[in-house]
């Protein structure tokens, strides 16, 4: 079988959807080892990093002394020689060149610059087009972020790979419902936003939605922070109506989501959507701003409306209260399309975009 180097920095970084998305891998990785259908990879992770989640099959190590970008683009790919490094996380050692592959998740660097320090932004475009020339493998998570990085990074969009995510984590934990009660939400008569204040997130068009609500008697529950390392500050649904719900655990957010009268989901630039699809796994209808990769996640399985236009959610808001059976069907449609998203399923796929890179595990 080959020989995989895992980059195991996002195990040092916070909790958000890229360190999800390279921690359940990793997660699935590992599952898949144990049966013999995942080659052998070692998680290369700086010293001192916090034990991983538990690995069975996997092997972890801690190479260098550095930490940060500095490890990743000068001890790395030392550490990783011999073995081909995969990057779950955006980012990878320029010096790795053409024995590596890179998951970069979409091209809001590019495409959304208003979303992102100038600091972060100059740094990614830089990083990213250079991968491209070096022949670094690039890995995305939709049709859409195929697209448009390779209109950015100038690359022919069959070089680029194409992988799922999966969602099924979110009913890992038991629902913690008291986190209703805690912040006095009654069931069914609340919609939750789930999103950073990134501007590209757009959770300022929710400010119509939370007043219309609020004369229905409902509230709009927001859920989610800023990482102002990474992105600009931008406006949040504060305002009649709604009540900011701040960070979560997935347990408290399950029961958000299995609550909520539906998620409200107004970005206009998505790389792949992960929240509509956790909330149509936990039975909660979505409603979804038609922009980005979420058309393309979700199908049939939402109710769209226009990001630009604040009455065009507010009429899918009516729509979705006055409509009989309409909440119902949503439910159905987007339960049975999130059951196609796993984990697991990422990670065969991954590796059967790797395969011309060594034999494919028997």
């Amino acid at each position: 079988m080959t020989r995989f180097a895992l980059n195991g920095r996002f195990l040092t970084q916070a909790l958000t959807g890229v360190q999800r998305f390279a921690t359940e891998l990793t997660a699935a990785m590992d599952a898949l080892a144990g049966e013999g259908a995942w080659p052998t990879t070692r998680v290369l992770v700086p010293r001192g990093t916090a034990a991983p989640p538990a690995l069975r099959h996997l092997e972890v190590a801690e190479v260098g002394r550095l930490r940060g970008q500095a490890w990743e683009q000068a001890e790395l790919p030392r550490a990783a020689r011999g073995a081909f490094l995969l990057n779950l996380g955006n980012t990878a050692p320029i010096l790795a060149g053409r024995h590596q592959a890179v998951v970069i998740h979409d091209a809001g660097v590019f495409d959304t610059p208003e979303s992102y320090s100038l600091p972060f932004r100059a740094w990614y475009r830089l990083l990213h087009r250079a991968l491209a020339r070096s022949g670094a493998r690039i890995v995305t998570v939709s049709e859409f972020s195929r697209a448009r990085i390779a209109a950015r990074l100038g690359l022919d969009p069959a070089r680029i790979g194409v992988m799922p995510e999966g969602a099924e984590h979110i009913l890992r934990a038991p629902a913690d419902a008291a986190v209703l009660a805690r912040h006095r939400l009654t069931p069914r008569r609340y919609a939750l936003a789930v999103g950073s204040r990134a501007a590209h997130k757009n959770l300022d068009a929710l400010r119509g939605a939370a007043a219309l609500l609020a004369s229905r008697g409902l509230v709009l529950a927001a859920v989610g922070a800023a990482d102002p390392a990474v992105f600009r500050p931008a406006a949040g649904a504060e305002g009649e109506g709604a009540v900011a719900l701040g960070r979560v655990g997935d347990a408290e957010l399950r029961a958000l989501y299995e609550n909520a009268l539906c998620l409200v989901f107004p970005s206009r630039y998505e790389g792949f959507g992960l929240p509509p699809v956790e909330a149509m796994l936990c039975g909660c209808p979505v409603l979804a701003a038609r922009s980005g990769a979420v058309p393309e996640i979700c199908g049939d399985a939402a109710l769209w409306f226009d990001a630009a236009d604040p009455g065009s959610l507010a009429a899918a808001l009516r729509r979705l209260l006055d409509e009989p059976g309409l909440a119902e069907t949503l439910r159905a449609h987007g339960l049975a399309r999130a059951q196609s998203f796993t984990w697991r399923r990422a990670a065969e796929t991954l590796l059967r975009l790797l395969a011309p890179e060594g034999p494919a595990p028997r």
